[in-house]
């Protein structure tokens, strides 16, 4: 199929090459403004119980959520001052029925954690009006310049202040990213190609992938919800791996020009057949494993799996089409405007490189140096072991965003922090909805329990205890609460941030044994068509296994436990958000992968030819080694920008892919796989016999077909 691709490209270059770019141009122009289309949040799971409690309460009192709080302050006058109080209701008074549904003052209920102890300031908690989170946004953005007119000094905390500002903080991150990354990565080109021809093709295959993926995703945007975070992932995973493939595919063009440099067609053939086929199965297996966030319901999971799948497979294309079009239009000239102080040989010895003569030496002691790597890397992993979970706040933000201030405001100047639940009790009459209140009343750390509205036999109460929303212990309480008995007949739903949070915990474990069985699954399943073996897909995913843990240790250790923050600017919550490990899970085993196929499609290459593992290996390590590293560099570049994100789940994410993609590009890939590839031996190539015919005769080879007349080496005998 690759081989067949090839000759259209060789053939039809211009016409693949001006097609590509005329398509990148229409993509650039559906993609413009993404960011202001898409939606933030989107962490609830439809079938939750906060869920369900949500919509009964919108169905049946209008939306009664606290989802915004407005600070308003005066340096002058006290918070009971009559003017203070009139400037208060004329400004919510004036803002439009359509994007508030209710508003509570301390005016209506004399709460005295409505008003901060200098007296100076009070909180209004405000009901957004609207039918989903897009909605909410939207009101949130339409009424917060109303308010700012105010005479008094506004401020604003609550879920979708923390949301607009992580939408804000998040856009100018990306932006952050590409402007830092983009410069390093062209220089690192330059170092790697020598060439400046050579080394423009990865960024032309770069900004091909991003273009294309997010015109992909503003049409997805249209019959379903993206999450803001879709652009990040694209510009992450999208970036990275055009650039990796692109990479591959100049280098074996590159190699094959030297051996035939008359033939430019041959060479392309070949770099197609070669390099080409393992991009396309390296692409596969990435959107393998981005396409398992789709079994989550979160909208946040999907829409990440949808920006790494758009990405992925549009960074294929690129590869495959525009790429090697330009590259048989340049011929030799991929070489030309030489570096002249970098110029200089990149012949692959490959008996005798450095590369090859590390694989050897791994190879002589492969009982110890596994055993060594399998311990420091499962120690690294280790503070994984106590991770506390908990879920968006507002210290995901950076210590200056506004919500970020107006949050600890609320918890310095208002008392000691509160955090709420409503609890939508229907079919209960007076006397029960009382003898549950007191009920609810006794469960211990709950300090106040209060109606907010009723309608029929359908009453909204709010539960309020001290302490964040986040927290182990107010997880602890939102279960209490749940277990409190229903009145006879009646039934009763918990909802609130803290519940969300409870939910989303139950649903990325209900969902992750489901993820991991598509991942694996399909992993096995391409990783058997491009290799012909059953043990090498098993072993390719226990080595992701070690590098994956180790990254999760390190954003363990970091971001929960709380050490760097100084150093890396962000305050620790004291839990891992529940999504992100989740996200990493998925784009790290990809990302890991990626290398994986890239250094066993040289190793089965030189097994093919030689019939000897320790040869294969040593060889396969030497032809991939310098190039992978320069990859695994350029992915870094662009990995590591993120880490400089000032929301934290974003900073998260930078350093732990880095922590892990390092690891896996020199720890576990020089040293871990030489080791265990050489305790297996032969039986890296073994697949049960009827597999092992079935590959024989349909399988995808690097160098295509064997010749008819070549001698067959032994394999283990399957069963």
């Amino acid at each position: 199929m690759i081989e067949r691709w090839g000759g259209v490209v060789v053939r039809r270059a211009v016409v693949v090459l001006l097609v590509g770019l005329g398509l990148t141009a229409a993509a650039m122009f559906a993609g413009v403004g993404l960011e202001d289309k898409l939606s933030g949040g989107g962490f609830d799971d439809p079938s939750a119980e906060s869920s369900k409690e949500l919509a009964k309460e919108q169905e049946t009192f209008g939306n009664k959520s606290i989802d915004v709080i407005a600070i308003f302050t005066s340096d002058d006058e006290v918070a009971t001052d009559a003017a203070f109080q009139a400037e208060v209701e004329g400004a919510m008074a004036a803002l439009p029925a359509d994007r508030v549904t209710s508003y509570a003052t301390f005016y209506d209920t004399a709460d005295p954690a409505m008003v901060s102890t200098d007296q100076h300031a009070t909180a209004v908690y405000i009901s957004l009006a609207g039918e989903d989170q897009n909605d909410y946004q939207d009101s949130y953005r339409a009424i917060r310049p109303l308010l700012l007119e105010s005479e008094l000094d506004v401020d604003f905390a609550g879920p979708y202040a923390v949301y607009s500002d992580v939408n804000e903080h998040t856009k100018d991150d990306l932006l952050m990213a590409e402007i830092v990354s983009m410069p390093f990565v062209l220089l690192l080109s330059l170092i790697i190609f020598r060439s400046v021809t050579a080394a423009l093709l990865p960024l032309l295959v770069g900004a091909v992938t991003v273009l294309g993926a997010r015109a992909a995703i503003a049409g997805l945007n249209e019959i379903t919800e993206v999450s803001i975070f879709a652009p990040n992932i694209i510009t992450l995973i999208g970036l990275g791996l055009s650039i990796d493939y692109a990479l591959f595919m100049v280098s074996r063009f590159r190699e094959e020009i030297a051996l035939h440099p008359d033939d430019t067609r041959r060479a392309l053939l070949r770099t197609m057949a070669t390099a080409g086929r393992t991009v396309m199965f390296s692409a596969l297996t990435v959107a393998a494993a981005m396409s398992s966030l789709l079994v989550f319901p979160q909208a946040f999971l999907k829409s990440i799996g949808y920006g790494g799948i758009a990405a992925v497979v549009v960074a294929m294309i690129a590869a495959l089409t525009v790429l090697p079009a330009a590259m048989m239009l340049l011929g030799k000239r991929v070489d030309s405007l030489k570096i002249p102080f970098l110029n200089r040989s990149s012949a692959v010895d490959s008996e005798h490189g450095a590369w090859s003569r590390l694989a050897h030496g791994v190879m002589r002691r492969p009982i110890l140096v596994a055993a060594g790597v399998i311990v420091v890397l499962l120690a690294v992993a280790s503070p994984f072991l106590g991770v506390k979970w908990g879920s968006v706040d507002y210290r995901v933000l950076p210590p200056d965003a506004d919500a970020h201030q107006a949050a600890e405001r609320l918890n310095e100047e208002f008392g000691s922090e509160r955090s709420t639940a409503n609890v939508l009790l229907e079919g209960a009459d007076d006397a029960e909805v009382a003898s549950y209140s007191a009920a609810l009343g006794e469960v211990p750390g709950i300090v106040d329990v209060r109606p907010v509205e009723s309608a029929g036999d359908v009453t909204l109460l709010r539960a309020a205890w001290e302490g964040n929303s986040q927290s182990e212990a107010s997880q602890d309480l939102v279960r209490d609460l749940r277990d409190v008995p229903d009145p006879d007949g009646a039934t009763a739903l918990v909802g609130g941030l803290t519940a969300d949070t409870v939910d989303l915990a139950a649903s990325v474990k209900s969902n992750l044994p489901w993820m991991g069985l598509i991942v694996i699954a399909v992993m096995l399943g391409l990783l058997f068509l491009a290799f012909g073996s059953l043990v090498l897909p098993i072993k390719a995913v226990a080595m992701n296994f070690f590098s994956i843990t180790a990254s999760f240790g390190v954003v363990t250790w970091i971001f929960s436990d709380g050490h760097l923050e100084n150093l890396l600017g962000f305050e620790s919550s004291g839990f891992l958000d529940l999504t992100n490990p989740i996200v990493m899970l998925a784009v790290l085993f990809g990302l890991s992968m990626d290398y994986e196929v890239f250094l066993l499609s040289r190793v089965r290459e030189q097994w093919d030819a030689t019939g000897d593992n320790d040869v294969a290996v040593a060889t396969g390590l030497q032809k991939t080694g310098r190039i992978i590293t320069s990859a695994a560099l350029l992915l870094a570049v662009v990995i590591g920008a993120f880490s400089l994100s000032g929301v934290v789940f974003m900073k998260m994410m930078g350093i732990g892919m880095l922590i892990a993609l390092l690891v896996d590009a020199t720890i576990v890939r020089a040293l871990l796989v030489p080791a265990t590839m050489k305790l297996l031996g032969r039986w890296n190539w073994w697949a049960p016999a009827p597999m092992a015919r079935w590959w024989d005769k349909y399988g995808f080879r690097e160098e295509g077909r064997p010749d008819a007349g070549a001698e067959e080496k032994p394999v283990p005998a399957g069963v």
